[in-house]
Protein backbone atom coordinates (compact mmCIF):
# COMPACT_ATOMS: atom_id res chain seq x y z
CA UNK A 1 0.00 0.00 0.00
CA UNK A 2 1.35 3.42 -0.95
CA UNK A 3 2.47 5.50 2.03
CA UNK A 4 0.63 8.79 2.23
CA UNK A 5 3.38 11.41 2.40
CA UNK A 6 0.99 13.91 4.01
CA UNK A 7 -0.12 11.54 6.77
CA UNK A 8 2.98 12.23 8.82
CA UNK A 9 2.01 15.90 9.07
CA UNK A 10 -1.78 15.99 8.73
CA UNK A 11 -4.15 13.91 10.83
CA UNK A 12 -7.49 15.05 9.40
CA UNK A 13 -8.45 12.43 6.82
CA UNK A 14 -10.49 14.81 4.64
CA UNK A 15 -7.56 17.23 4.39
CA UNK A 16 -5.17 14.39 3.55
CA UNK A 17 -7.36 13.45 0.59
CA UNK A 18 -7.52 17.05 -0.64
CA UNK A 19 -3.75 17.43 -0.27
CA UNK A 20 -3.15 14.24 -2.25
CA UNK A 21 -5.20 15.57 -5.16
CA UNK A 22 -3.54 18.99 -5.13
CA UNK A 23 -0.07 17.39 -5.02
CA UNK A 24 -0.82 15.98 -8.48
CA UNK A 25 -0.64 19.48 -9.97
CA UNK A 26 1.24 21.62 -7.43
CA UNK A 27 4.48 19.90 -6.48
CA UNK A 28 6.69 20.83 -3.55
CA UNK A 29 4.39 23.54 -2.15
CA UNK A 30 2.70 21.70 0.72
CA UNK A 31 3.27 24.60 3.13
CA UNK A 32 1.46 26.99 0.75
CA UNK A 33 -1.43 24.60 0.10
CA UNK A 34 -1.80 24.06 3.87
CA UNK A 35 -2.11 27.77 4.59
CA UNK A 36 -4.60 28.30 1.74
CA UNK A 37 -6.78 25.45 3.01
CA UNK A 38 -6.56 26.89 6.54
CA UNK A 39 -7.80 30.25 5.26
CA UNK A 40 -10.67 28.56 3.40
CA UNK A 41 -11.64 26.57 6.50
CA UNK A 42 -11.65 29.85 8.42
CA UNK A 43 -13.91 31.42 5.76
CA UNK A 44 -11.27 33.92 4.60
CA UNK A 45 -9.74 35.10 1.34
CA UNK A 46 -6.18 34.65 0.11
CA UNK A 47 -3.73 37.08 -1.50
CA UNK A 48 -0.74 35.63 -3.37
CA UNK A 49 2.05 38.07 -4.17
CA UNK A 50 4.40 36.55 -6.69
CA UNK A 51 5.93 36.82 -10.14
CA UNK A 52 3.80 35.58 -13.06
CA UNK A 53 3.90 31.95 -14.09
CA UNK A 54 4.61 30.08 -10.83
CA UNK A 55 1.38 28.06 -10.61
CA UNK A 56 -1.19 30.34 -8.98
CA UNK A 57 -3.89 29.54 -11.56
CA UNK A 58 -3.06 25.84 -11.37
CA UNK A 59 -3.55 25.89 -7.59
CA UNK A 60 -6.95 27.59 -7.90
CA UNK A 61 -8.11 25.15 -10.59
CA UNK A 62 -6.97 22.17 -8.53
CA UNK A 63 -8.86 23.39 -5.46
CA UNK A 64 -12.03 23.96 -7.47
CA UNK A 65 -11.90 20.42 -8.88
CA UNK A 66 -11.04 18.68 -5.60
CA UNK A 67 -13.81 20.48 -3.69
CA UNK A 68 -16.38 20.58 -6.54
CA UNK A 69 -16.51 24.39 -6.48
CA UNK A 70 -17.70 26.52 -9.38
CA UNK A 71 -14.78 28.57 -10.68
CA UNK A 72 -14.25 31.85 -12.52
CA UNK A 73 -11.13 33.81 -13.38
CA UNK A 74 -10.81 37.53 -14.04
CA UNK A 75 -7.64 39.03 -15.49
CA UNK A 76 -7.58 42.45 -13.88
CA UNK A 77 -6.42 45.13 -16.29
CA UNK A 78 -6.95 48.91 -16.22
CA UNK A 79 -10.08 48.61 -18.40
CA UNK A 80 -11.94 46.12 -16.16
CA UNK A 81 -15.04 47.87 -14.75
CA UNK A 82 -16.74 47.40 -11.37
CA UNK A 83 -19.80 46.05 -13.22
CA UNK A 84 -17.63 43.25 -14.65
CA UNK A 85 -17.10 42.14 -11.07
CA UNK A 86 -20.51 42.79 -9.48
CA UNK A 87 -22.83 42.42 -12.50
CA UNK A 88 -25.23 44.91 -14.06
CA UNK A 89 -28.84 45.45 -15.17
CA UNK A 90 -29.68 45.05 -18.87
CA UNK A 91 -32.95 45.73 -20.66
CA UNK A 92 -34.67 42.61 -22.00
CA UNK A 93 -37.02 43.33 -24.90
CA UNK A 94 -38.89 40.05 -24.52
CA UNK A 95 -39.65 40.70 -20.88
CA UNK A 96 -40.02 44.44 -21.40
CA UNK A 97 -38.03 44.88 -18.21
CA UNK A 98 -34.51 45.08 -16.88
CA UNK A 99 -32.81 41.86 -15.75
CA UNK A 100 -29.67 41.18 -13.78
CA UNK A 101 -26.60 39.92 -15.62
CA UNK A 102 -24.28 38.14 -13.23
CA UNK A 103 -20.78 39.42 -12.59
CA UNK A 104 -17.65 37.37 -11.98
CA UNK A 105 -18.30 37.13 -8.23
CA UNK A 106 -21.29 34.84 -8.74
CA UNK A 107 -19.19 31.71 -8.23
CA UNK A 108 -17.70 29.65 -5.40
CA UNK A 109 -14.03 30.32 -6.15
CA UNK A 110 -12.92 33.49 -7.92
CA UNK A 111 -9.35 33.85 -9.13
CA UNK A 112 -8.73 37.61 -9.22
CA UNK A 113 -5.53 37.67 -11.24
CA UNK A 114 -3.15 40.65 -10.89
CA UNK A 115 -5.55 42.64 -8.74
CA UNK A 116 -3.05 45.49 -8.36
CA UNK A 117 -3.12 46.27 -12.08
CA UNK A 118 -6.74 47.44 -12.20
CA UNK A 119 -8.33 50.74 -11.16
CA UNK A 120 -8.99 51.65 -7.53
CA UNK A 121 -12.74 51.73 -8.21
CA UNK A 122 -12.73 48.13 -9.46
CA UNK A 123 -10.53 47.02 -6.57
CA UNK A 124 -12.98 48.62 -4.12
CA UNK A 125 -15.94 46.88 -5.77
CA UNK A 126 -14.34 43.47 -5.29
CA UNK A 127 -13.18 44.16 -1.74
CA UNK A 128 -16.65 45.40 -0.76
CA UNK A 129 -18.22 42.20 -2.06
CA UNK A 130 -15.64 40.16 -0.12
CA UNK A 131 -16.55 42.00 3.08
CA UNK A 132 -20.34 42.00 2.69
CA UNK A 133 -20.82 38.55 1.17
CA UNK A 134 -23.43 39.98 -1.18
CA UNK A 135 -23.84 42.15 -4.28
CA UNK A 136 -26.06 45.24 -4.50
CA UNK A 137 -27.01 46.43 -7.99
CA UNK A 138 -29.75 49.04 -8.52
CA UNK A 139 -30.68 48.88 -4.82
CA UNK A 140 -31.31 45.12 -5.00
CA UNK A 141 -29.07 42.96 -2.80
CA UNK A 142 -28.22 39.45 -3.97
CA UNK A 143 -26.42 36.86 -1.86
CA UNK A 144 -23.23 35.31 -3.18
CA UNK A 145 -23.01 31.54 -3.70
CA UNK A 146 -22.11 29.60 -0.57
CA UNK A 147 -19.24 29.06 -0.07
CA UNK A 148 -17.48 32.05 -1.68
CA UNK A 149 -13.71 32.46 -1.74
CA UNK A 150 -11.41 34.91 -3.49
CA UNK A 151 -7.91 33.85 -4.39
CA UNK A 152 -6.30 37.08 -5.57
CA UNK A 153 -2.82 37.52 -7.02
CA UNK A 154 -0.70 40.61 -7.29
CA UNK A 155 2.62 41.28 -8.96
CA UNK A 156 5.44 42.60 -6.80
CA UNK A 157 5.39 46.39 -6.58
CA UNK A 158 7.51 47.96 -9.30
CA UNK A 159 6.25 45.73 -12.12
CA UNK A 160 4.80 47.63 -15.07
CA UNK A 161 1.28 48.94 -14.42
CA UNK A 162 1.10 47.99 -10.75
CA UNK A 163 -0.21 50.15 -7.94
CA UNK A 164 -0.15 49.45 -4.22
CA UNK A 165 -3.34 48.21 -2.58
CA UNK A 166 -4.43 50.47 0.31
CA UNK A 167 -3.84 49.07 3.80
CA UNK A 168 -7.59 48.95 4.45
CA UNK A 169 -8.01 46.64 1.44
CA UNK A 170 -5.05 44.43 2.31
CA UNK A 171 -6.58 43.93 5.76
CA UNK A 172 -9.58 42.19 4.20
CA UNK A 173 -7.43 39.29 3.01
CA UNK A 174 -7.04 36.68 5.72
CA UNK A 175 -3.55 35.69 4.61
CA UNK A 176 -0.85 36.69 2.14
CA UNK A 177 1.51 34.05 0.80
CA UNK A 178 4.18 33.73 -1.87
CA UNK A 179 4.59 30.49 -3.86
CA UNK A 180 8.09 31.17 -5.18
CA UNK A 181 9.88 29.36 -7.97
CA UNK A 182 9.69 25.53 -8.05
CA UNK A 183 12.63 23.34 -7.11
CA UNK A 184 14.59 21.43 -9.78
CA UNK A 185 12.51 18.25 -9.60
CA UNK A 186 9.19 20.11 -9.76
CA UNK A 187 10.32 22.30 -12.64
CA UNK A 188 11.40 19.23 -14.63
CA UNK A 189 7.88 17.81 -14.26
CA UNK A 190 6.46 21.06 -15.66
CA UNK A 191 8.74 20.94 -18.72
CA UNK A 192 7.91 17.28 -19.32
CA UNK A 193 4.21 18.17 -19.40
CA UNK A 194 3.35 15.81 -16.55
CA UNK A 195 1.67 18.46 -14.39
CA UNK A 196 -0.67 19.48 -17.23
CA UNK A 197 -1.63 15.83 -17.69
CA UNK A 198 -2.18 15.50 -13.94
CA UNK A 199 -4.77 18.31 -13.92
CA UNK A 200 -7.12 15.97 -15.76
CA UNK A 201 -6.55 13.38 -13.02
CA UNK A 202 -7.56 15.63 -10.11
CA UNK A 203 -10.64 13.99 -8.62
CA UNK A 204 -13.42 15.46 -6.52
CA UNK A 205 -12.87 14.23 -2.96
CA UNK A 206 -15.26 16.50 -1.04
CA UNK A 207 -18.62 18.09 -1.74
CA UNK A 208 -19.39 21.73 -0.99
CA UNK A 209 -21.68 20.56 1.80
CA UNK A 210 -18.94 18.42 3.35
CA UNK A 211 -16.48 21.30 3.22
CA UNK A 212 -19.05 23.59 4.86
CA UNK A 213 -19.35 20.99 7.63
CA UNK A 214 -15.57 21.03 8.10
CA UNK A 215 -15.70 24.83 8.39
CA UNK A 216 -18.27 24.56 11.18
CA UNK A 217 -16.12 22.02 13.00
CA UNK A 218 -13.08 24.31 12.72
CA UNK A 219 -15.08 27.13 14.31
CA UNK A 220 -15.78 24.93 17.35
CA UNK A 221 -12.07 24.50 18.18
CA UNK A 222 -11.46 25.76 21.73
CA UNK A 223 -9.10 28.62 22.59
CA UNK A 224 -8.18 28.59 26.27
CA UNK A 225 -7.79 31.88 28.12
CA UNK A 226 -4.02 31.58 28.49
CA UNK A 227 -3.60 31.00 24.73
CA UNK A 228 -5.95 33.88 23.93
CA UNK A 229 -3.93 36.13 26.24
CA UNK A 230 -0.73 35.10 24.44
CA UNK A 231 -2.26 35.96 21.07
CA UNK A 232 -3.51 39.30 22.38
CA UNK A 233 -0.06 40.23 23.67
CA UNK A 234 1.47 39.42 20.27
CA UNK A 235 -1.08 41.61 18.51
CA UNK A 236 -0.64 44.51 20.94
CA UNK A 237 3.14 44.31 20.67
CA UNK A 238 2.84 45.26 16.99
CA UNK A 239 1.05 48.49 17.97
CA UNK A 240 3.79 49.87 20.20
CA UNK A 241 6.91 48.62 18.45
CA UNK A 242 9.47 51.26 17.48
CA UNK A 243 9.84 49.82 13.97
CA UNK A 244 6.09 49.69 13.25
CA UNK A 245 3.92 52.66 12.28
CA UNK A 246 0.63 50.75 11.92
CA UNK A 247 0.11 47.53 13.86
CA UNK A 248 -2.47 44.76 13.69
CA UNK A 249 -6.11 45.80 14.00
CA UNK A 250 -8.75 43.81 15.96
CA UNK A 251 -9.90 42.44 12.59
CA UNK A 252 -6.37 41.16 12.05
CA UNK A 253 -6.41 39.63 15.53
CA UNK A 254 -9.65 37.80 14.71
CA UNK A 255 -8.10 36.52 11.48
CA UNK A 256 -5.12 35.24 13.48
CA UNK A 257 -7.26 33.38 15.99
CA UNK A 258 -9.46 31.87 13.25
CA UNK A 259 -6.39 30.74 11.32
CA UNK A 260 -4.94 29.19 14.49
CA UNK A 261 -8.21 27.30 15.06
CA UNK A 262 -8.16 26.02 11.47
CA UNK A 263 -4.52 24.98 11.88
CA UNK A 264 -5.41 23.02 15.04
CA UNK A 265 -8.32 21.42 13.18
CA UNK A 266 -5.94 20.15 10.48
CA UNK A 267 -4.13 18.26 13.24
CA UNK A 268 -7.42 16.79 14.50
CA UNK A 269 -7.14 18.73 17.75
CA UNK A 270 -10.16 20.30 19.45
CA UNK A 271 -8.06 23.04 21.07
CA UNK A 272 -5.46 25.63 20.02
CA UNK A 273 -1.89 25.50 21.32
CA UNK A 274 0.62 28.39 21.03
CA UNK A 275 2.40 26.59 18.19
CA UNK A 276 -0.77 26.90 16.08
CA UNK A 277 -0.55 30.68 16.40
CA UNK A 278 3.12 30.73 15.46
CA UNK A 279 2.49 28.42 12.47
CA UNK A 280 0.15 30.99 10.90
CA UNK A 281 1.66 34.14 12.45
CA UNK A 282 3.65 35.48 9.51
CA UNK A 283 1.20 34.73 6.66
CA UNK A 284 -1.68 36.26 8.63
CA UNK A 285 -0.08 39.49 9.86
CA UNK A 286 2.78 40.46 7.50
CA UNK A 287 0.52 42.30 5.03
CA UNK A 288 -1.32 44.14 7.85
CA UNK A 289 1.77 45.87 9.26
CA UNK A 290 3.18 49.20 8.03
CA UNK A 291 6.83 49.75 8.88
CA UNK A 292 7.95 53.07 10.37
CA UNK A 293 10.78 55.02 8.81
CA UNK A 294 13.12 53.67 11.46
CA UNK A 295 11.97 50.16 10.63
CA UNK A 296 12.54 50.64 6.91
CA UNK A 297 16.05 51.98 7.55
CA UNK A 298 16.97 49.24 10.02
CA UNK A 299 17.89 46.78 7.30
CA UNK A 300 15.84 43.99 8.89
CA UNK A 301 13.15 42.31 6.82
CA UNK A 302 9.54 41.63 7.82
CA UNK A 303 10.40 38.03 8.69
CA UNK A 304 13.08 39.11 11.15
CA UNK A 305 10.79 41.75 12.68
CA UNK A 306 7.94 39.30 13.27
CA UNK A 307 10.32 36.71 14.64
CA UNK A 308 11.71 39.27 17.09
CA UNK A 309 8.17 40.12 18.26
CA UNK A 310 7.19 36.50 18.86
CA UNK A 311 10.44 35.85 20.73
CA UNK A 312 9.73 38.80 23.04
CA UNK A 313 6.43 37.32 24.34
CA UNK A 314 6.78 34.30 26.67
CA UNK A 315 4.75 31.29 25.52
CA UNK A 316 2.20 29.94 28.01
CA UNK A 317 2.89 26.45 29.36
Amino acid sequence: MRENKNARHYKNESIIRVMDELNKVVVGKDHIIEKVLCAMLAGGHVLIEDVPGVGKTTLALGISQALALSYKRVQFTPDVLPSDVTGFMMYNKKLNDFEYKEGAVMTNLLLADEINRTSSKTQSALLEVMEEGSVTVDSVTRALPDPFFVLATQNPLGYAGTQRLPESQLDRFMIQVSMGYPDVESEMLIYQGKQREAMEQVQQVLTKERFASLQQQAKQVEVKESVCEYLTKLVQKTRNHVQIELGISPRGGLALINMAKANAFLQNRSYVVPEDILDVWEVTVSHRIVRSQKGRLSGAGMHELLEEIQMSIPMPK
